[in-house]
């Protein structure tokens, strides 16, 4: 999705034809299964299936174009020595036109391989950046704490995993609720992140906001930060392996 796509109901556009706009999400949906790269565009313009207008469908077109134009992209997971786990989470504010509720983006790596990523719209709407980007933190834990489960599963108990993110604001409230007394009005659901800190069970760091690999799934970029993000997530163009 290119640099500065804003996608809105457009009432005053044309209507598409539904039965065909909701097939083509239908089968970009199933792809993001294995590209994450293509999965905030998706679900960004999955979300006007019920009445879909003429720049949703260019929208759709231009992910077509982009797959086409990357037919052999995918993940690659080479064998190395190692084994840990890290998590990126990050968020914007207001970013959908509809109900100005913020995207959550999400990714967790085993052995630095992602196995697990998220691009969602939050269920409530956040005042500042800093709620928003901690409500996307919780998001996140949650994801770590059911992959913990997992490998404990396998006798692996991994503790202290660490979960970077870009609002030094949200990693304060992490860390103490007490002094930041204008986090009262944030649902008591999302609070759960700060006992997994004391618990030991994560680490909250902070990471530059050019070394933030979750915001592919938040917003859409520029060229270089889309190239350098997908080829962060292990990405690759399998026709040139040999």
């Amino acid at each position: 999705m290119p640099k500065g796509t804003r996608l809105n109901p457009s009432l005053d556009k044309p209507k598409v034809d539904l039965q065909n706009y909701r097939s083509m999400i239908g089968s970009l949906l199933y792809l993001i299964a294995s590209r994450p790269d293509i999965m905030f565009a998706v679900c960004n313009c999955a979300r006007y299936q019920s009445n879909p207008h003429e720049p949703h469908l260019a929208a759709v077109k231009t992910i077509f174009h982009y797959r086409h134009n990357t037919p052999a992209y995918g993940l690659w997971y080479p064998t190395n020595s190692g084994f840990y786990i890290q998590a990126y989470s990050d968020s914007d504010l207001g970013g959908c036109s509809i109900d100005r509720k913020s995207t959550y983006g999400g990714c967790q790596f085993l052995d630095g391989k992602l196995i697990s990523w998220q691009s969602k719209k939050q269920t409530c709407v956040s005042i500042s950046i800093a709620e928003a980007e901690y409500v996307a933190a919780a998001a996140c834990t949650s994801q770590i704490i059911w992959i913990q489960s997992q490998l404990r599963d396998y006798a692996i108990n991994m503790r202290k995993i660490p979960l970077f993110c870009d609002s030094q604001s949200a990693i304060r409230i992490c860390h103490n609720l007490v002094q930041h007394f204008k986090t009262k009005h944030i649902a008591i659901r999302y609070h759960f992140i700060k006992s997994h800190v004391e618990e030991g069970n994560i680490e909250v760091h902070f990471v530059h906001t050019t070394k933030q690999l979750a915001d592919i799934f938040t917003k859409d970029l520029n060229k270089e930060s889309f190239t350098r993000i997908v080829r962060g997530l292990g990405m690759i163009d399998g026709s040139t392996l040999t």
